[in-house]
């Protein structure tokens, strides 16, 4: 076999052209503006870069404000990421602002949820307390949690109503960092989508497995509803990389199916990593036709509070 000369091309030849004719993606107008002591938040969130993340945050935070103006729903969905990093009290501020219309979670949430309500502290050394077998055997927590959800379930209640209505009258002492307490007092639905075995109560004796089921059935519907208010509205999913993406899905097909369009859908999803199910389920494939999704990457308890605060100051 022949080998092959390659000669030097003459670059003498090449074709240019003037450099200020091009189209430029980056431009002056769009680069972030210095930090000095003493800056005003205001001045910090207008200051960032309106480029790629920086700009979809402050895309979003006005997306927001324009929904909570024309009261259309924002609708926020979270993993019990969020709760033990620390959002609960922004996230219930924001349901008592009138900002967030309805909160969805997953089973996990509601542990967190009733342990920071009933004692002010919650998630546990799960590596340490696996190998003798006490992971998850906290017993008041299993002892609440399921007594609720049945005597919900005995009252035609959803999981989320039932768990907060019964952390309000149990008066827990720390009861106002509940967002499930929030929503119960304040009449903004949370729903609670569970899937059986994965959460610590779960494993306790009183579980009653048709009450769990129904009660999240139940929420279901809720949620349905919700979904259903969404056109020209704000789906936004904290830190679930399954569960609420997946359950979205199946809510806004049934709402559409039901005769509910919900266009013009802006959706965002926000996770320290990209996952496949919240990138397609929340930020592609509702928005394909009308409307717009966005995925920040980032810790929660650095992403939430500066998405929230730029929220505030748009307002």
């Amino acid at each position: 076999m022949r080998r092959k000369s390659f000669r030097p091309l003459d670059f003498s030849k090449v074709s240019t052209y003037p450099s200020r004719t091009r189209l430029s993606k980056v431009q002056q107008s769009l680069l972030g503006k210095k930090v000095h002591k003493g800056l005003r938040l205001r001045s910090f969130i207008q200051g960032l870069p309106d480029i790629l993340a920086a700009q979809n945050l402050k895309e979003i935070a006005r997306k927001i404000v324009w929904v909570h103006r024309r009261n259309k729903t924002v609708l926020l969905a979270l993993g019990a990421h969020p709760i033990k990093v620390g959002l609960s009290p922004l996230i219930i501020d924001f349901m008592e602002r009138g900002i967030v219309g309805a909160v969805a979670m997953n089973g996990a949430g509601i542990i967190h949820d009733f342990e920071l309500a009933f004692m002010g502290k919650t998630s546990e050394d799960v590596a340490a307390s696996l190998q003798d077998g006490s992971f998850g055997m906290a017993q008041e927590t299993g002892a609440f949690l399921n007594r609720a959800i049945r005597e919900g379930y005995e009252r035609q209640q959803g999981i989320g109503a039932a768990v907060g209505e019964a952390i309000l009258k149990a008066r827990l002492p720390h009861r106002r960092l509940s967002i499930l307490a929030a929503g119960a007092k304040l009449g903004v639905p949370v729903t609670v989508h569970v899937a059986v075995g994965t959460d610590i109560i779960h494993m306790h004796p009183n579980v009653d497995g048709k009450a769990l089921g129904e009660g999240s059935l139940r929420d279901f519907r809720t949620l349905t509803s919700a979904v259903a208010s969404l056109g020209q509205g704000v789906f936004l999913n904290f830190g679930s990389a399954v569960i609420l993406p997946e359950v979205f899905l199946k809510a806004l097909s049934l709402a559409r199916n039901l005769g509910h369009p919900v266009r013009n859908l802006t959706t965002a999803n926000l996770d320290f990593i990209a996952h496949y199910r919240p990138l397609t389920n929340v930020v592609h494939r509702p928005t394909l036709e009308s409307g717009k999704g966005y995925h920040l990457t980032g810790h929660l308890e650095i992403m939430v509070p500066l998405l929230f605060a730029a929220v505030l100051e748009e307002l």
